[in-house]
C-alpha cells in the first residue's frame, strides 16, 4: 500500500518535487514482516523504480542508486536473520510450553469418582506456571487434591512448586493419613531449605563474600497449603489446612467457608503428622468445594477493596467447567485488567453433584 500510494503521489506531482526517493525506505520496513524473499521483491522493485527514470518515479544514478541498493540489500540480510530468529524462539518457547505442563498439567474433568475443574493463571507475563499450584490425584486411599501458594511468585517459585508437586504425588500413594501427606511436604521444603543455605554458604566461604550475605539470596521457604481428601464410599471430605485460605462450600444457593483449624504453614518444621488437624465435612448431593489462592481474595480495584469472593459466587455459579472461568472473568473486571498476582482456583464434586445450578435451585 505505501509503494502504491508513493508511486501515485509521485505520477501526480510535478516534475520539480521530488518524492521517490521515500521508496527507499520501504525494503527496511519490508524486512519486519517478510522474509528475506519478500523484502528482496520489494528491494528489487524500488531499485527498478528509482533507476529507470523513463518510469518518471525516481531519478537516481551513480552513488544515490548504490545507496539505495546497500540499503536494499541489508534489508534482506536483516529478514533473513529475523526470521532465522523468530524459529529459533519459537522453538524455545515450545520447549518452555512443554515443560511447565509437565510441572503443572491441565486438571482433568474427572479424577476417579470426583469432577473437577481448575482454572490457573500466572502473574509473569509469557509463563504458564508461576507460585501457586494444584493437582488432584487417586491412590489407594481415595481421591486426594492439593492446593497451594508458596514463597514468592513467577518463575522463581517454579522450582518450589516443583518439588511440593512431586512429593504430594508420591504421598498420595503411600501415605495413608492426609496428616502424613501434610508431614511429607513440609520435610520437603525443609530439606529444600537446608540445602539452599549451605549452597549459599559454600558460595559465600570460597569468595570474598560474608556467608550471611550469601544466605540472605536463599531465604527460608514456606508455602501455605490445603489438602482435601475423597474417601473411597463416603459422602465427605478430610480437609487439612496449612495456613491456606478456607476453601468454600457452595450448597443449593449458599456460599460457607468451610470451618477447618488452620495450621502452620508447610516449611517451618510445624506441619508434622501428630500437629495437623482433619477436619471431616460431610458432603450432600449437589455441594460443591472451591478452594482457591489469595491471588484471589486479595486482588484489589481501583479503590483498595478486597475481591469479594464469597458474595459473588452466587451471582456467577454455573456448571462446575464454567464457575472458574465466570469467577476469573468478573475478577478481571473487578481488579481492572486482572490481579498482580498468581491465581488459582480448583472446584471438587462428587458425581452426584452434576445436578441443577445454584441459579436454578434458588
Amino acid at each position: 500500500m505505501a509503494l502504491v500510494a508513493l508511486v501515485l503521489a509521485q505520477t501526480a506531482t510535478p516534475g520539480d518535487i521530488e518524492l521517490g526517493y521515500f521508496l527507499a525506505g520501504l525494503p527496511p520496513v519490508a524486512a519486519f514482516a517478510y522474509g528475506a524473499a519478500g523484502t528482496a521483491v520489494f528491494a528489487g522493485i524500488v531499485l527498478l523504480l528509482l533507476g529507470v527514470s523513463s518510469l518518471g518515479i525516481g531519478h537516481a544514478q551513480g552513488a544515490d542508486l548504490a545507496t539505495v541498493a546497500v540499503v536494499a540489500l541489508l534489508s534482506v540480510v536483516i529478514a533473513w536473520v529475523r526470521r532465522r530468529r523468530d524459529a529459533q524462539l519459537v522453538s524455545v518457547r515450545t520447549v518452555a510450553e512443554a515443560a511447565q505442563l509437565a510441572v503443572l498439567p491441565p486438571v482433568p474433568e474427572q479424577v476417579g469418582p470426583v469432577r473437577c475443574a481448575g482454572l490457573y493463571r500466572a502473574a509473569q507475563r509469557g509463563t504458564l506456571v508461576g507460585g501457586d499450584l494444584y493437582d488432584v490425584r487417586v491412590g489407594p486411599y481415595g481421591v486426594r487434591a492439593l492446593v497451594g501458594d508458596v514463597q514468592g511468585h513467577g518463575l522463581a517459585a517454579v522450582g518450589t512448586v516443583a518439588a511440593l508437586l512431586g512429593a504430594f504425588r508420591e504421598g498420595v500413594l503411600d501415605d495413608p493419613e492426609l496428616a502424613g501427606v501434610a508431614a511429607r511436604l513440609d520435610r520437603r521444603l525443609l530439606a529444600d531449605t537446608a540445602g539452599a543455605a549451605g549452597s549459599a554458604n559454600s558460595a559465600g566461604s570460597a569468595g570474598s563474600a560474608d556467608p550471611a550475605d550469601a544466605a540472605v539470596e536463599h531465604p527460608e521457604l514456606f508455602a501455605t497449603a490445603l489438602l482435601l481428601e475423597f474417601p473411597p464410599g463416603l459422602d465427605l471430605v478430610r480437609i487439612v489446612s496449612c495456613g491456606h485460605p478456607p476453601a468454600l462450600l457452595l450448597r443449593a444457593s449458599t456460599v460457607s467457608e468451610v470451618a477447618v483449624e488452620p495450621g502452620p504453614p508447610l516449611g517451618l518444621g510445624l506441619a508434622g503428622a501428630d500437629l495437623a488437624v482433619v477436619a471431616d465435612v460431610p458432603l450432600l448431593p449437589g455441594d460443591r468445594l472451591l478452594a482457591h489462592t489469595d491471588g484471589v481474595t486479595e486482588a484489589r480495584d481501583a479503590a483498595g477493596d478486597f475481591y469479594p469472593l464469597a458474595t459473588r459466587i452466587p451471582a456467577l455459579a454455573k456448571d462446575p467447567a464454567e464457575l472458574v472461568e465466570a469467577v476469573w472473568q468478573d475478577l478481571v473486571a473487578f481488579t481492572d485488567g486482572g490481579p498482580r498476582d498468581d491465581v488459582a482456583l480448583l472446584v471438587l464434586s462428587l458425581p452426584d453433584a452434576a445436578g441443577p445450578s445454584m441459579t436454578e435451585q434458588s
